[in-house]
């Protein structure tokens, strides 16, 4: 066992003891297909929650998005991120060529999953902020690939913005029924759509 491996299983192992980490398979089942995964945003916690909440063998498949400039900031840091959760790495500042989408396409085109949050951003407001276009046009360029909403639920209360001490609470992720861009169907309509989507799996609707 390597030195990542390791780590990651001791990630995960902390996950569950902090928060549960309790995966639900609402719509689907945990298949190692490729796959988008997006959901609400409310904690630092909310991507290393999805991770842990997968059965191990799709971790390693699956990787998150992580802002270049902070995660690479430390080589602690980078390794954690390079090595554990094999994350994609996104500038946050970027020059007016750059295209923001680049390493999620080229993730996606190597046949990895991805877990995004289509907020773009925190928030510690009860319901999702509107969905911003990424995911829109990486649904364009991967028909096949399906997206998966999720509902995170408590991680706010772990860890809520601003906050650095997580707090032993219960948390869960709810994946629902995969969804995909339909036929003629416009970018304010499909982004209204998956967020529908993921506001649907908040308990008490489910």
């Amino acid at each position: 066992m390597t030195r990542a491996d390791f780590m990651g299983g001791l990630l995960a192992f902390i996950a569950r003891l902090i928060t549960g980490a309790q995966g639900h398979w609402r719509g689907c089942a945990p298949m190692a297909e490729q796959r988008i995964y997006f959901a609400n945003h409310q904690s630092h916690l909310d991507w290393v929650l999805i991770w842990a909440a997968l059965p191990h063998d799709l971790r390693a498949v699956t990787r998150p998005i992580a802002a270049k400039d902070y995660w690479t900031s430390s080589p602690f840091k980078q390794w954690l991120t390079s090595e554990v959760f094999h994350a994609v790495y996104v500038d946050r500042v970027r020059t007016e060529d750059q295209d923001p989408l680049e390493p999620l396409v080229q993730a996606l085109a190597s046949g990895d999953s991805l877990v995004i949050f289509p907020e773009g951003t925190r928030s510690n407001q009860g319901e999702p902020q509107a969905f911003k276009s990424g995911l829109y046009h990486l649904a364009q360029q991967f028909p096949g690939v399906q997206l998966i909403p999720a509902w995170i639920d408590n991680v706010q209360r772990v860890m809520p913005k601003g906050e650095v001490v997580p707090v032993p609470v219960l948390c869960t992720v709810s994946f629902g029924a995969p969804m995909q861009l339909q036929a003629g169907e416009d970018k304010p309509a499909f982004l209204e759509r998956a967020r529908d989507a993921v506001l649907a799996l908040r308990p008490g609707l489910v």
